[in-house]
């Protein structure tokens, strides 16, 4: 994978959607911090988080994190954990988890054509050798 010059990060492409104020950010956008070294390998300007809850610290209540990256399909993870704290982390685990599917379906596996292989040089045959070959 080539380098990305200006690539994702949580804190650059987090939205709080209902349920949450921008007070919440930040917070949140530290309980996603370790998706960072996953969403590198995608521009920012092509990448959106938004996280919502919906009935906030009540017995029902439901963590949606939505991701959004050009050229690929929308992933929504859910949690309804009744622990908001828990609910994050479990949003947070199971997009990363999505995220490393997504990235192995669109690796090369069997074609050899695809995959970027170094063969080893051969050394040229010497004389005596060349006589071998030619007689066997």
């Amino acid at each position: 994978m080539s380098a990305v010059a200006n690539p994702a990060t949580v804190a650059e492409c987090l939205r709080v959607g209902a349920g949450f104020s921008q007070g919440d950010r930040n917070w949140i956008a530290e309980q996603f911090a370790t998706l960072d070294t996953r969403l590198a390998g995608f521009h920012a300007d092509a990448t959106e988080l938004e996280v919502s809850v919906k009935d906030r610290e009540a017995r029902g209540q439901k963590v949606t994190l939505e991701c959004w990256i050009a050229g690929r399909q929308k992933i929504v993870t859910t949690s309804t954990e009744e622990d908001l704290h828990a609910a994050l982390n479990d949003v947070r685990d199971d997009l990363r988890r999505k995220l490393n599917d997504a990235k192995t379906r669109q690796e090369p596996r069997n074609n050899k054509h695809l995959r970027a292989v170094d063969q080893p040089e051969v050394a040229p045959l010497q004389d005596a050798e060349r006589e071998d070959a030619e007689t066997a």
